[in-house]
């Protein structure tokens, strides 16, 4: 059976292990580094600075996945979003129904926040996870473009005198 939870400070070792598996998944080992993830969970998650909570999915008390978010305001009719940044499952969790939970608890926690909606991306290149989101009843928003500001731009651009 797969359970679902917020994360916690405890869960630092669990969250590092899944981010590492995580870059591992997307880049490759040469980008990936346990070192630096445990790094980057202490330094970032459960920090004041962090609007990020983690949902985590869990079966026999190992965690197998997990979906990081935000909730936002304001949205439509004086209502919230949550918006999800990743979902993310071990390969040997895919197709247990892992994903589908975690976004199911993160469905439940949107429509107890009074959020309105469910949004998130995912990569046009990634087959599987369009998918899987279609098959869940997901949409794609068409009115919508998604901005990225990055690198040497995103640096001019907070240096920047206006």
């Amino acid at each position: 059976m797969i359970s679902t939870r917020l994360a916690n400070p405890a869960d630092a070792a669990a969250l590092a292990e899944l981010f590492y598996r995580i870059d591992l998944h997307y880049f490759g080992p040469e980008r990936a580094n346990r070192e630096a993830s445990a790094r980057y969970v202490a330094l970032n998650l459960f920090q004041p600075h962090c609007g990020v909570q983690v949902m985590l999915a869990e079966r026999d008390g190992q965690a197998i996945g997990l979906a990081t978010f935000s909730l936002l305001y304001p949205a439509p009719e004086y209502s919230g979003q949550l918006y999800m940044k990743d979902l993310f499952t071990l390969e040997e969790a895919r197709g247990s129904g892992a994903g589908k939970t975690l976004l199911r608890a993160l469905a439940q926690m949107a429509v107890h926040h009074g959020c309105q909606r469910l949004d998130w991306t995912a990569e046009r290149g990634n087959q599987a996870a369009v998918d899987f989101y279609h098959h869940i009843g997901a949409r794609i928003v068409e009115d919508k473009i998604y901005y990225r500001m990055d690198g040497a731009a995103l640096r001019a651009f907070a240096e920047a005198n206006l």
